[in-house]
């Protein structure tokens, strides 16, 4: 199979485009669709474009599982600090985070 870069995308048949999807996604930037190589396919084939926005939806909440969450506020972190100096908080009764 050759790769990515020896593909003739004017002759590719959209069952042998899902063989050579995982190096296209691999070798990029995992943005297929914005491979200037594949508009011309794409537009071709619809069925193909709508697998390769699908994959790549995937992949960015995939990626997103994996970031860190923000640290909270300086207004949080001074809202827990002004309840706990004023002898902790009442019982059932959370802190303010907003």
């Amino acid at each position: 199979m050759p790769l990515p870069s020896d593909i003739n995308f004017d002759t590719l048949k959209p069952e042998e485009f899902e063989q050579y999807l995982p190096d296209l996604f691999a070798n990029g930037s995992g943005k297929v669709s914005e491979d200037p190589r594949l508009k011309q396919f794409l537009d071709n084939h619809p069925d193909c474009a709508a697998l390769v926005n699908d994959l790549e939806t995937i992949a960015e909440h995939a990626r997103s599982l994996f970031q860190v969450a923000a640290d909270p506020s300086d207004k949080v972190w001074q809202n827990i600090q002004n309840k706990l100096q004023q002898g902790g908080l009442e019982e059932n009764e959370g802190p303010e985070l907003a």
